[in-house]
């Protein structure tokens, strides 16, 4: 891959989903341009603004000033920070603001914050009123990258991550650069894990880039701007070519089985482990399991493990904090994944860097002998 080139103030990567197209502004300053670009796509003239507890005090009154500048009237809900909000309890909770908003079908609901908020306040725009306009303002790398784009909303269930939920693409996505400058350090790697999961997937370029080019990526300016406009470019592709995860879509879900088993196996406590984390080690374990599997090179996980250990991301079982319950337990909560089909487990597997694939039918023996062996 040549040298990706520099990147102008805002990128915008435009989603073509016919009458659902949207577009992805990316770049320095949007939360104080938010009014004006909301109020130049949409007629309504309200907004619900759906943020928590750690955001709010950062961003919600610039963004509300913004919307006040653009003549749009605007409520706040400010929830629990953390996973455990992606719960039915604070879905509620979200829907009843929404509705004491007067929010009507034209207005829209925003979400102030990361993939958490993003998640369950996409699904209370996709069922309040039957939907209504849904904008996205994600504070966090792993949700500018992925979780803001796509249309895929929801919460969590005590059987499993985002199990309950439904599509509702957002009318406009805002990932303002800025806001990841108050990103901790390990919140930031954790975003990361989905940058590099783009090169993983299906381009092997793009992670070769990374590989040479991360501490860019990480100090801030052009080369991240450039790396989150072409992940989600790379994202906006998969969704057109396949909206609702019928088929391809699912490349995207790299390392997610198994990094939603273990989210799962911690009971979801952010202290111990982050979604991104559980990505990092999933995708090292799809490209260990695809090796085993006589897919793929061993060279290639070791690749794999070697560049994500050295951006700082946990790549083994081992490295969470406190112990992990069996194997048994990990293969119960991969047999509830979203990818399970009529009862067969479906992965996504490698046939090397950049080579992911779609793997149905995949033996439950092999998968249980493996986990056996890499738990620590």
């Amino acid at each position: 891959m040549n040298a990706i080139p520099s990147a102008s103030s805002v990128q915008t990567v435009h989603v073509p989903l016919g009458e659902r197209a949207y577009d992805i502004l990316i770049g320095p300053g949007l939360i104080a341009r938010a009014g004006a670009e909301i109020a130049s796509r949409l007629k309504g003239r309200k907004a619900a603004v759906i943020t928590d507890q750690n955001v709010a005090p950062l961003y919600l009154k610039a963004l509300v000033a913004s919307l006040e500048e653009a003549g749009i009237a605007s409520a706040a809900v400010v929830l629990p920070a953390g996973e455990k909000t992606k719960s039915f309890e604070h879905l509620m909770t979200a829907c009843d603001k929404v509705l004491e908003a007067r929010v009507e079908r034209n207005d829209c609901v925003i979400a102030l914050g990361g993939g958490v908020i993003g998640d369950l306040s996409g699904f209370a725009a996709g069922i309040v009123r039957r939907g209504v306009r849904f904008v996205q303002v994600p504070t966090s790398l792993l949700a500018q990258v992925d979780s803001s784009v796509g249309g895929k909303t929801g919460i969590n269930s005590r059987h499993g991550k985002n199990l309950i939920g439904v599509f509702h693409q957002p009318d406009l996505v805002l990932a303002d650069t800025d806001v990841l400058n108050t990103l901790s350090e390990r919140e930031f790697r954790a975003g990361y894990a989905e940058v590099a999961k783009y090169g993983l997937i299906d381009k092997p370029d793009f992670f070769a880039w990374l590989e040479a080019n991360w501490k860019a990526v990480f100090t801030g300016g052009s080369a991240r701007i450039e790396a989150i406009a072409a992940s989600c470019q790379a994202k906006a592709d998969v969704v057109v070519a396949d909206e609702r995860e019928n088929g391809q879509r699912a490349l995207l879900n790299l390392g997610h089985t198994f990094g939603h088993a273990l989210e799962a196996a911690t009971a979801y406590d952010s202290s111990r482990l982050v979604h991104g984390e559980g990505v990092s080690i999933g995708m090292v374990l799809a490209h260990e399991f695809s090796a085993r599997m006589n897919l793929a090179s061993p060279d290639d996980a070791r690749r794999v493990e070697r560049h994500l250990k050295e951006v700082g991301l946990p790549t083994r079982m081992s490295d969470i904090p406190g112990a992990l319950p069996p194997a048994e337990t990990l293969m119960d909560a991969i047999a509830q994944d979203k990818k399970v089909k009529s009862g067969k487990l479906t992965f996504i597997l490698t046939r090397g860097i950049g080579q992911s694939f779609v793997a149905d039918d995949v033996p439950a023996s092999e998968v249980i002998s493996f986990l056996r062996e890499k738990h620590p």
